[in-house]
């Protein structure tokens, strides 16, 4: 009686090892389409000896991740890496940035306004909850007192 038990978990291990095999090829296709759905854009700003490079992946024409070097005249520049979406014409991104030398990372959360191919910096309240730094709810973000306004480049 063992024996035939044995012999059906000996049948059944090649048709649960193709059963397997399947799901790779879906994820394989799933990885393919996300590649192909990614656009690149490149953008670069300046304001009073100040400059910004901002370097975007736009996957499904919503969510963003990207590299952002802020070089200040007077000071150490910042570089680090943004990480959001598009909310209508507005790009919300959370801003994981070194500060020159310093090993201490520091996150602020940013906002662009999209303007035909440029992106326009806003300014806002930003609240903190539980460590985490956010743009207030109720108060309008003002993209006229932004410090950059970011045109499109060609991409390195």
């Amino acid at each position: 009686m063992k024996l035939k038990h044995l012999a059906w978990a000996f049948l059944a291990l090649p048709l649960a090892y193709s059963c397997g095999q399947g799901g790779n090829k879906e994820s394989k296709e799933e990885t393919s389409k996300v590649v192909a759905d990614t656009v690149k854009q490149c953008y670069t700003a300046s304001f009073e000896g100040d400059s910004a490079i901002l370097d975007l992946k736009v996957i499904d024409s919503v969510k963003v991740i990207g590299d952002l070097v802020i070089k200040y005249a007077e000071k150490p520049h910042n570089n680090g890496i943004v990480r959001g979406e598009f909310k209508g014409d507005t790009l919300y991104v959370d801003y994981s940035f070194k500060t020159g030398q310093n090993k201490q990372e520091f996150s602020n959360p940013l906002v662009f306004l999209k303007q035909g191919t440029n992106l326009k910096m806003g300014v806002g309240v930003i609240e903190t909850s539980f460590g985490r730094s956010y743009f207030a709810k109720d108060k309008p973000i003002n993209f006229e007192r932004g410090k950059f306004d970011f045109v499109t480049t060609e991409c390195k």
